[in-house]
């Protein structure tokens, strides 16, 4: 068989932002060997791309599938929507570098994220591992990894909240120069999660110029997205700025009420540091809802110890009260400043089965329909589900959705969680909502924009200079869309419904889905960052 794909008279948009244009594209041993006019190629399978679009594969800048890729060899989540390449290792917190100690820590603090899956036995230790286990079990996506702050703090402070120590950061810079050289692409932190909301501003920057050095970028998840957002995107920037480290401002949101409509201050940030020479991309979502853990919206001194510490102090009244004093009333920092609503947290996903009609339902009506204050719900599902509960949080602001993904530096990032009853539909639909409701509804962006967006920048950012267009000698990442039909069909009642108006993804020149259904393959695998160390 011959191992050429002719793609037919289809609308190349190749990710360069200009006019698309009509034309073949011609795929050979993984490669894009023919851009344009109408090529003839003897024995080449051909596909008929007549009304539809030929765009470089998208990028999910903010990906948590770092068992997924492992565990779900179908990843139809992902594939289905057109992405090609995932970048994980999110928040601060994931599975390389780790002690023994602290991947049985890492394991449960975020099972809410990535599930417990029993046929991935994290065997690894270095992200060497983490990586090449990935090749080894091959998967449907290329696969980016980000280096998690949190987690490299655990490993040499524990989680207990107090300043590093000079040896301290001799022996965190050491595991990220370690991390990069083996692949890495960059940082990430969590700065509302322990133990990374630990880190100072000075510490972040000592680890971030090491990053800096090989070429990488640091990702934040910032101290707030509520109370004192902008203040904790200044402080990121301020990292980049004495780091001399490329920035890329991960989920960039501005939510809660006393956010609503403010995001040109946010992008107004951006430009001025822009100005001042500071590299800054950002990733969003196109959705209202934020989605994470059902234990973030604990303070963080809530989470000094590690889960068992934290469910002890949730069995203690005394404790409960005063937690409960600071998650309703001050505001914790893990609910970004903000005295949470309750009405706004809803159930996404249980750990325990046996909790499974919590699903579907708020914090809020759960207590009414059981008579009970909002708080006891709180602690007690936390409790019961072992920390393991996940959440969709309705704090959005359409405005600012909007608004920040025209910026000329923004990406798309789904930031989706692949676990639980009821997950957030973003994890099934980010892309298609991106191309069909403000695409083709709504004239956002056009459609040569906005695969700038979803390929070719974000490929840009990682460093990958052979991926995210439509040219000759670039590897073959490849999705073919209809753009009268691509939608997101996802809802919060339905959240696995898979993309309308994809009928072809080829990653490495190999299809993944053909006519619309997956076909098994695994062509996908590591990604590894050159290291550019100075």
């Amino acid at each position: 068989m011959s191992d050429e794909l002719l793609l037919r008279g289809g609308l190349i948009v190749d990710g360069s932002g200009q006019d698309p244009v009509l034309g073949d594209v011609l795929v050979r041993a993984g490669r894009i060997v023919g851009v344009g006019g109408r090529i003839d190629a003897a024995g080449a399978r051909v596909v008929d791309a007549d009304g539809l679009a030929v765009a470089p594969g998208f990028v999910d800048m903010h990906a948590h599938s770092d068992l997924a890729v492992l565990a779900d060899g179908d990843h139809r989540a992902k594939v289905s929507q057109g992405v090609t390449t995932e970048v994980v290792g999110q928040d601060g917190l994931s599975y390389a570098p780790v002690t023994d100690a602290t991947m049985a820590t890492v394991r449960e603090q975020i099972a809410g994220w990535n599930g417990t899956p029993a046929e991935v036995d994290l065997a690894w230790r270095s992200v060497a591992g983490y990586l090449a286990e990935i090749d080894r079990r091959g998967s449907a996506t290329n696969v980016a990894y980000l280096l998690p702050q949190g987690t490299i703090r655990m490993n040499v402070i524990g989680t207990g909240d107090r300043p590093a120590s000079a040896t301290d950061l001799v022996a965190m810079r050491a595991q990220v120069d370690q991390g990069m050289r083996e692949g890495a692409f960059g940082l990430s932190s969590g700065l509302t999660y322990v133990p990374g909301a630990f880190a100072s501003t000075d510490e972040l920057v000592a680890l971030a110029e090491v990053v800096a050095r090989h070429g990488g970028f640091y990702a934040p998840h910032q101290r707030s997205y509520g109370a004192g957002a902008l203040d904790a995107y200044a402080e990121m920037v301020d990292v980049a700025r004495r780091a001399r480290c490329a920035l890329h401002l991960t989920h960039a949101t501005m939510n809660f009420p006393e956010n609503r409509g403010r995001a040109g201050e946010l992008l107004a940030l951006v430009d001025r540091a822009l100005a001042d020479g500071v590299d800054i991309t950002l990733d969003s979502y196109p959705y209202l809802p934020g989605s994470t853990t059902l234990s973030a919206l604990l303070p963080s001194r809530a989470a000094v110890g590690g889960p068992e510490a934290t469910l002890a102090r949730l069995r203690d009244a005394g404790e409960r009260e005063r937690i409960a004093h600071q998650v309703e009333v001050v505001g914790s920092d893990g609910c970004h400043g903000v005295p949470v609503d309750w009405a706004t947290i809803e159930i996404a996903g249980v750990r325990d089965p046996a909790l499974g009609d919590r699903v579907g339902r708020t914090v809020a009506r759960i207590a009414t329909d059981e008579r009970r204050r909002p708080a006891e719900v709180f602690f007690d599902l936390l409790v019961d589900d072992r920390l393991g509960t996940s959440i969709l949080q309705h704090v959005g602001d359409e405005q600012n959705v909007r608004e920040i993904m025209r910026h000329r530096r923004h990406t798309g990032g789904s930031d989706g969680i692949l676990v639980g009853a009821k997950p957030h539909p973003r994890a099934h639909g980010t892309f298609p909502r991106y191309l069909g409701r403000y695409v083709r509804e709504e004239g956002v962006l056009s459609l040569a924009e906005m695969i700038v967006h979803l390929a070719a920048r974000p490929a840009a950012r990682l460093g990958l200079h052979d991926r995210g267009r439509i040219a000759e000698g670039f590897v073959a990442d490849v999705v073919v869309l209809d753009p009268a039909t691509v939608a997101d069909r996802a809802t919060p009642d339905e959240p696995r419904l898979t993309a309308a108006g994809i009928p072809w993804v080829l990653v490495g020149g190999t299809p993944v889905i053909e006519d619309g259904e997956r076909t098994g393959s695994r062509p996908g695998g590591a990604l590894r960052h050159r290291s550019r160390s100075r």
